[in-house]
């Protein structure tokens, strides 16, 4: 049977929370661990590449999270390729929707009293200008293998809250950035590839679309709204995370291009097109901002200037050494 689950927020704001964070070897995960330890939290994580369950195994997941006994879970667990969805559509369908499905089941049956179930602001498609800025009423028209997935994934959030009375948060991100992303990510590509010319050489980036615009926030910004939405949020209902501020891709291009220190030019590459690529996502934060007082507070020109330093770190990679030692 399942535990005592809080029906208000007594037990989540007595202090620090006991915490289980999925997926948390990736990117976002990483930041938002860290940001829970300083908080004062007492932090579970679970990711396939240090051993933990993958959440496409129901049995598997329902045992680390029943041993966890976590007040609130996170669940960022999932396929973040949108480009690459296009290829497996199936492999990412299981694991952002069966994955979810799988940590909503074992949360509920542990008695989980808050899970803060992180979606993607791909839900939205093709929208168009005039449409924007996108709130949490916007249509869904996902335009991707990804994007239905993420669909699928805050549906079932909305359905465990409405059917087993799971307090399920839903979040639809829009594009975050930040020190420690990977390359498959436009901004944190161009931050590699800057990088990799400034040692290596060359005056030529390949670069796929610069006209598409979207709404960055920095991930260290992204993790301060998932927390408080764990602490104030109302469950059963979306949460846009967002900037508010929408910048083409060669905004950003430029940006990250006045930070190089050798001369560099970008080519478009054909091969780095996607087959649908949405021209613009910008949202509204205004309901997250009345619901817990968040605001972006790290401007675009910090994020990208730690993301570039961050590559150069990785791309120079410690001092060899000598033989023999």
């Amino acid at each position: 049977m399942p535990g005592p689950r809080p029906t208000d927020l007594v037990a989540l704001l007595r202090g620090a929370m006991r915490a289980l964070v999925t997926g948390a070897g990736g990117f976002v995960g990483r930041h938002l661990v860290a940001h829970l330890v300083d908080a004062g939290d007492e932090v579970g994580t679970t990711d396939p590449s240090h051993g933990g369950a993958d959440i496409t195994d129901a049995a598997a997941i329902a045992a680390e999270v029943a041993a966890a006994a976590p007040e609130v879970v996170y669940h960022l667990a999932g396929w973040a390729d949108v480009g690459g969805s296009w290829n497996d559509p199936v492999a990412t369908f299981r694991a952002n929707a069966e994955g979810t499905l799988n940590v909503l089941a074992a949360a509920s049956a542990a008695g989980v009293g808050r899970v803060v179930a992180v979606s993607s602001a791909d839900v939205y498609g093709k929208a168009g200008p005039e449409e924007m800025p996108l709130t949490e009423q916007s249509p869904l028209r996902p335009a991707s293998p990804y994007a239905a997935s993420k669909v699928a994934a805050d549906y079932l959030g909305l359905q465990a809250w409405l059917g087993r009375e799971l307090p399920v948060l839903r979040v639809r991100a829009f594009n975050h950035l930040g020190p420690g992303q990977a390359d498959k990510f436009v901004a944190s590509a161009l931050a590699s590839r800057i990088a990799r010319a400034e040692r290596d050489g060359g005056e030529v980036l390949r670069i796929g679309n610069l006209s598409a615009r979207r709404d960055y926030t920095d991930v260290r910004d992204v993790v301060r709204a998932y927390r408080l939405l764990a602490l104030r949020g109302e469950p059963g209902e979306a949460y846009n995370v967002c900037s508010g501020v929408d910048l083409a891709v060669q905004e950003v291009a430029d940006l990250l291009l006045a930070r190089a220190t050798v001369a560099l030019r970008f080519e478009t590459d054909p091969d780095l097109l996607r087959p649908v690529d949405t021209p613009v996502l910008k949202g509204s934060h205004a309901k997250l901002t009345a619901a817990v007082g968040w605001e972006p507070e790290i401007p675009i020109e910090t994020t990208l200037t730690d993301l570039l330093n961050d590559w150069r770190q990785r791309v120079t990679g410690p001092t060899p050494e000598p033989p023999g030692r």
